[in-house]
C-alpha cells in the first residue's frame, strides 16, 4: 500500500481495504523451503539471481498429472529392479559362499571375482 499515491488510498473503503488485505494477505506462494535471492555485476549492469524450491501447492493440469505418474511409475521400476537384482545376487553369493553347486561345471565367475576383490 505504500506505493499507492495517497489520494488513491483514502479513495478505498473499509471494505475494499479489507478485502485487498486478505487478497494481499493470503498469497500461498510466498512461502519457499529455500529461498535465495542474489545479484549479480556484470560489466555496467547488474543482473538479480533467484532460486526457490519449495513443495507445490498448485493445481496440476492433465499433462503434469500424466508426467508425474510416469515419472513415478518410472523410479518405481527402476528402484524394484535395483532391489530384485540386489537381492539375486546376496543369495548367489550365499549359495556359492555355501558351496552349494546347482549346475555341476557351470560357474558364472562372481564367486571368484567377490573373493579376489574382497575376501
Amino acid at each position: 500500500m505504500g506505493r499507492i499515491p495517497a489520494e488513491v488510498q483514502e479513495s478505498f473503503s473499509e471494505e475494499q481495504l479489507s478485502c485487498l488485505k486478505v487478497a494481499l494477505g493470503a498469497r500461498s506462494w510466498g512461502t519457499h523451503a529455500i529461498d535465495w535471492r542474489g545479484t549479480l555485476k556484470f560489466m555496467r549492469h547488474r543482473y538479480y539471481v533467484v532460486f526457490l524450491l519449495g513443495r507445490n501447492r498448485r493445481e496440476l493440469s492433465r499433462a503434469e498429472q500424466q508426467v508425474g505418474l510416469f515419472m513415478q511409475a518410472a523410479f518405481l521400476t527402476i528402484f524394484l529392479t535395483f532391489s530384485i537384482l540386489t537381492g539375486l545376487l546376496t543369495l548367489y553369493l550365499a549359495k556359492s559362499a555355501a558351496g552349494i553347486n546347482l549346475i555341476p561345471g557351470f560357474s558364472l565367475g562372481i564367486w571368484g571375482w567377490f573373493k579376489d576383490a574382497f575376501l
